[in-house]
């Protein structure tokens, strides 16, 4: 029986990479928390056992939870798991600012969290666990990211290396390996409705659709996940999702939200923000790969559709959460890849021009920007500063002309 140890126990890791385990068998998963105890409190509760209700479907249980570790608690068992010989697998969903990075994906020193792990003492961050937990570890891992970051694996893997040289940490690079990967299922918060309906406080929403790609390029066995594309080369999948569905996503988060909209589903009632997001997703098309391009109009539909579900109430504002860490690889990198082929994007331009106008307004109206760089947002707001300082922000100050319009 294989183990994978698993960073981050939100609603989408037990909707899609627990899911996956549960169909493969044989695989058992312990996870960690980084923050709170109010997951694993949950879970074992109820022996760590809980309900995926699938829409449309009944309610499946999943059951390859052993425990949950919370890191604050314990972060020497972490460090330990970490270097464990019988774990193969460490996996890791913690968000895009989770992995305190740049703008240009540099592991942010600045940061407050980062530089105190580099200080020493108990991490407090994943790549301060994985820097520290790798350096002890004497057998092949494979770290596999399932955040929604362009070549994530790659991009952890760099941060790691970076925080271990600054750290005088060493780690035997041949055997860890960092596959890229490209995750998709949509699932919202838990709502009350639901732990009422289902009798279980932590069932998970999801809708019946999931995908995942993986860069084969694992150090050692893997669960025989059903359904896992399993490729040389992730990037054009991961291209294509992050350019046109959360891309659409982000737009529809923040436009939707400025029009008075909740969830996703109700923004696409609105015929002006349907249109925007069919505008969005037609621009970014053109930026992929020839066989994806072929594959666009299509994926497009089963986009639409998927947006459209009103069973699946996903919050507007839980998309718009942590704009400067999403929009870089959403938005910006296909504007400047239609610049580069002498082409204009007005719907990707007033995509990034709603996130400045949902900030304004945040800021305006006394609310906290849901964001690890809100305090910077919120300065250069009430300092009266233009939009370009925001852009600035995203690494895309050199795009003011064309995302102004």
């Amino acid at each position: 029986m294989g183990r994978i140890l698993h960073i981050g126990v939100g609603n989408f890791s037990r909707a899609h990479l627990a899911d996956y385990t549960q169909d493969a068998g044989a695989w058992r998963i312990m996870g960690v928390s980084l923050r709170s105890a109010t997951i694993r409190d949950g879970l074992r509760a109820q022996n760590y056992r809980y309900g995926l209700a699938i829409q449309g479907q009944a309610v499946k249980p999943i059951t390859v939870f052993d425990s949950v570790l919370v890191a604050p608690e314990n972060p020497r068992a972490v460090l330990q798991e970490i270097a464990a010989s019988d774990v193969q697998i460490i996996s890791i969903t913690v968000t895009e600012k989770g992995y305190h990075l740049t703008s240009d994906n540099q592991l942010d020193v600045a940061d407050a969290l980062i530089a105190g792990d580099l200080a020493g003492g108990d991490p407090r961050t994943v790549i301060g666990f994985l820097a520290r937990g790798l350096a002890a570890r004497q057998a092949p891992v494979t770290v596999l990211s399932c955040d929604n970051r362009a070549a994530n694996g790659d991009v952890l893997r760099a941060a790691v290396a970076e925080f271990a040289a600054r750290a005088g940490l060493s780690i035997d690079w041949a055997q860890a390996s960092f596959p890229n990967s490209m995750v998709d299922r949509i699932t919202p918060a838990t709502s009350q409705a639901l732990r009422d309906a289902t009798g279980d406080p932590m069932a998970v929403p999801t809708e019946p659709f999931r995908e995942w790609v993986i860069e084969d390029s694992f150090a050692g066995p893997r669960p025989d996940w059903p359904d896992v594309q399993f490729t040389d080369d992730v990037a054009p999948h991961e291209m294509r999702k992050l350019r046109m569905l959360n891309a659409a996503h982000s737009m529809l988060a923040y436009a939707g939200t400025l029009a008075g909209h909740t969830y996703v589903h109700e923004a696409m009632g609105d015929p002006t923000l349907r249109q925007a997001a069919r505008d969005i997703m037609a621009e970014a098309a053109r930026t992929l790969t020839p066989d994806m391009q072929a594959l666009a109009p299509a994926y497009a539909d089963a986009l639409i559709a998927r947006f459209d579900n009103p069973h699946i109430n996903h919050s507007l504002r839980q998309i718009a959460m942590d704009g400067s860490q999403k929009l870089p690889y959403r938005m910006i990198d296909s504007i400047r890849a239609l610049q580069g082929q002498g082409h204009p994007a007005p719907a990707l331009a007033a995509g990034v021009r709603a996130w400045i106008t949902f900030c304004r307004q945040e800021v305006a109206e006394g609310r906290d920007v849901q964001d690890p760089l809100a305090a910077q947002i919120a300065e250069i707001i009430r300092t009266g500063k233009a939009d370009n300082a925001l852009l600035q922000l995203i690494g895309a100050d050199d795009l003011s002309q064309a995302i102004s319009g």
